[in-house]
């Protein structure tokens, strides 16, 4: 159990590094003019948040495993990352039109 912990913390805390959560952190902290009670109000609301999201994808995910066979799991998140990273790199070469536009 401690080992899936451990592998939990470590690919979400490498894919959350400069990630758009990451960025809107950053510059809502630096927005507060450096007090260290607004930055710990900042640091308290995206942990909180951070905690909700990765709860509801625990639950979604296991209850996803219960009814869903782990080869169509893999095909759809295969085809997902594919999917987005086809318009991210559409949006970067015809500058917009993407999925954040």
């Amino acid at each position: 159990m401690a080992n899936l912990m451990f592998k939990a913390f470590g690919m979400v805390f490498l894919a959350e590094m400069g990630d758009k959560t990451q960025l809107a952190t950053l510059g809502l902290a630096s927005a507060t003019g450096g007090g260290r009670r607004a930055i710990m109000s900042v640091f308290v609301g995206s942990a909180i948040a951070l905690v909700l999201t990765s709860a509801v994808a625990a639950v979604f995910g296991s209850w996803i495993s219960a009814h869903v066979p782990p080869r169509a799991v893999k095909a759809a998140s295969g085809a997902m990352f594919l999917l987005f990273g086809a318009l991210y790199l559409r949006e970067a070469i015809l500058g917009g039109g993407g999925p954040s536009a």
